[in-house]
C-alpha cells in the first residue's frame, strides 16, 4: 500500500471490478477509457494485462479510481509510465494529483526509475493541468495518436517527469 496526502493505492482485488466499472461507465471516463458493452470485463482485461500493474485509488475508505504504471526494462532506455482514472464526482479536489505524486514517488524512489511518461489526450486540458502539478513537462504532441470512440484519430500529448522534477 502507497499512501499519498489523502489518498491511498492499494492492490486491486475482485471485490474493486464493480466499483472501477460503475467509475468507468461515467460519460466523462468513458470517453477517454472506453471498454465497449460490458465494463466489468473490459476492467478484468486491464487488471490481467501482463506487464502492467493496476492499482486501486482509495479515498476515505472508498474506491475512488485507478492508477496503473508499466516499465521499459530495456537497460538503456528504462523508464515506467503510468495512466489514471479518477470518479469525476472527485474531481477538483486534488486527488488525482496526489495519487499521480504518491505513484511517482514509489517508481522515483523504491524502484530506481529515473524518468516516468504520461501521455493525456491533447485536449484533455483538466488531466494535463493535473500532471504538471506533481512536475510533468510537455515533451510535445503525438499527432493522430489515438483513435476516439468517434472513429477518429486524435492528438495525444506525451509528458514526462525526470526524478528531480517530483514537485
Amino acid at each position: 500500500m502507497l499512501h499519498g496526502a489523502r489518498v491511498v493505492l492499494r492492490p486491486t482485488a475482485d471485490a474493486d471490478v464493480s466499483a472501477l466499472a460503475a467509475i468507468r461507465r461515467t460519460p466523462e471516463v468513458y470517453a477517454r477509457w472506453r471498454g465497449g458493452d460490458d465494463l466489468r470485463a473490459a476492467v478484468r482485461d486491464d487488471l490481467a494485462e501482463p506487464g502492467t500493474t493496476t492499482l486501486v485509488i482509495e479515498y476515505e475508505g472508498k474506491v475512488a479510481g485507478a492508477i496503473q504504471w508499466h516499465a521499459e526494462e530495456e537497460p538503456d532506455y528504462r523508464h515506467a509510465g503510468m495512466d489514471i482514472y479518477l470518479d469525476p464526482a472527485l474531481h477538483g479536489r486534488g486527488l488525482g494529483s496526489d495519487a499521480v505524486r504518491t505513484l511517482a514517488r514509489h517508481l522515483i524512489t523504491e524502484l530506481g526509475h529515473h524518468r516516468l511518461v504520461i501521455d493525456p489526450a491533447a485536449d484533455n486540458a483538466a488531466a494535463i493541468a493535473c500532471y504538471r502539478k506533481v512536475g510533468f513537462r510537455p515533451v510535445g504532441i503525438m499527432r493522430r495518436y489515438e483513435r476516439g470512440p468517434d472513429g477518429e484519430w486524435h492528438d495525444g500529448l506525451l509528458m514526462d517527469l525526470l526524478a528531480d522534477e517530483l514537485s
